[in-house]
């Protein structure tokens, strides 16, 4: 949302809340929406688009509680409470730090520790957990979702302290998931922070180091999701932090949710080659089939986090043909469709610069995302509260 965007005038406010405008005005004197003078010589003011919308919800609320229920779960309605992550004006921040400066300066550790912990240090973090061979022998040749949900249900299975959901003991076991994580992405990793283990098991290039890093900082969470609500209903059962993760993977690999990543990899692979990245974007639009990792609901001016990724890949590699490919893919796509790259387009657009094994952006997505699974973990096992929405029953009448 733009500066300009985040603030109306008072004929839209209005509308918006169906009151008069003293009413308005009352409610800015009593605090409960923010106003400033409008731009440019005028005594008109403009009052707050988010605090006019907040106000807004609450009288729906009162007026018709079924409806507001039946749309909770929608794009756009809070349901539940955070103090993770913050989207606004076109950015996102983790406790209050800018995502997409810590992904240029923190570590992934660091930033695990301020999702956890609220502190932005790695100081904790313990050395490197090796799988056990059952572990590492198990479903070896499956895709990584599939590899990273067996080894962790064995790893559940013999980990006596997995069920201290105190948030120290989260935490330790957040530490162990992640490393088993990197171990089955990239088995031959050794030493080093989970970037490094994941750059020196995959063979990256010099510079490549910090392109997966920043990746997984920009994954690392983003809000209310379908995986980190599947992980906080999980969570809300009682469940420890292996089956969390377990179940936020389940969520991840959907079409509409990080499958999208593995799709954006594949439509990649297969323009490479195509005489006219033009004609065939337009063809493929012609036949009614979408092209994967543009648009987000929630970024009206372009997701910052593949906006990030993109520029730090020029920064390292400005000569690469690959980048030259997939930044004319982007702007070809947008010109098409007006919708700018998203992160599912950012990651695939590292995982083909880098050249990383395939699927690798679905991989780096899942290991960053598990962070913010922890951490919506921790907070939910806090609320002590189970998540348990109802129903309305729409069926056959009993006895009708």
């Amino acid at each position: 949302m733009t500066p300009t965007d985040a603030w109306i005038g008072a004929a839209e406010a209005t509308r918006a809340l169906g009151v008069t405008r003293p009413t308005l005005y009352a409610y800015v004197s009593r605090g409960l929406i923010r106003s400033e003078p409008a731009p440019g010589v005028t005594r008109e003011r403009r009052y707050a688009r988010e605090d006019v919308a907040r106000l807004r919800r609450r009288a729906d609320e009162r007026r018709n509680p079924d409806k507001v229920a039946a749309h909770a779960l929608q794009w756009g309605m809070p349901v539940l409470e955070s103090s993770i992550t913050l989207i606004g004006g076109d950015t996102l921040f983790y406790r209050g730090h800018d995502a997409i400066a810590l992904a240029r300066s923190a570590s992934v550790e660091e930033v695990a520790s301020l999702v956890w912990t609220g502190r932005l240090d790695a100081t904790r973090a313990p050395t490197t957990r090796q799988a056990t061979r059952r572990e590492q022998t198990s479903a070896r040749r499956g895709p990584f979702i599939v590899h990273a949900q067996s080894v962790l249900a064995l790893a559940s299975a013999d980990d006596a302290q997995a069920f201290d959901l105190r948030p120290e003991g989260v935490v330790r076991t957040g530490w162990k998931i992640l490393d088993l994580l990197v171990n089955c992405a990239a088995p031959r990793a050794r030493g080093g922070g989970i970037a490094a283990a994941l750059a020196g098991g995959w063979r990256v290039r010099l510079g490549g180091e910090d392109l997966i890093r920043a990746a997984l900082i920009l994954c690392a969470d983003h809000e209310l999701n379908v995986s980190a609500f599947t992980a906080r209903c999980v969570a809300s059962a009682g469940s420890n932090p292996y089956a969390v993760v377990i179940a936020g993977l389940s969520a991840l690999e959907g079409a509409k949710h990080g499958g999208s990543t593995a799709r954006v990899e594949a439509l990649l692979a297969s323009m490479r080659r195509t005489r006219s990245l033009r004609t065939s974007l337009a063809e493929r639009l012609r036949h009614g089939s979408r092209i994967d990792g543009f648009g987000h609901p929630l970024y009206k001016h372009g997701d910052p986090r593949a906006a990030a990724l993109l520029e730090m890949l020029g920064e390292r590699f400005p000569r690469s043909p690959e980048l030259r490919y997939v930044r004319e893919f982007a702007r070809v796509t947008t010109s098409l469709t007006g919708e700018l790259p998203n992160l599912d387009f950012g990651l695939g657009a590292v995982s083909r610069v880098l050249g990383l094994p395939p699927a690798s952006g679905l991989t780096l997505f899942a290991i960053g995302r598990t962070i913010g699974w922890i951490g919506h973990a921790i907070e939910q096992y806090a609320l002590d509260q189970i998540i348990r929405p109802r129903a309305r029953y729409v069926g056959a009448v009993p006895g009708g």
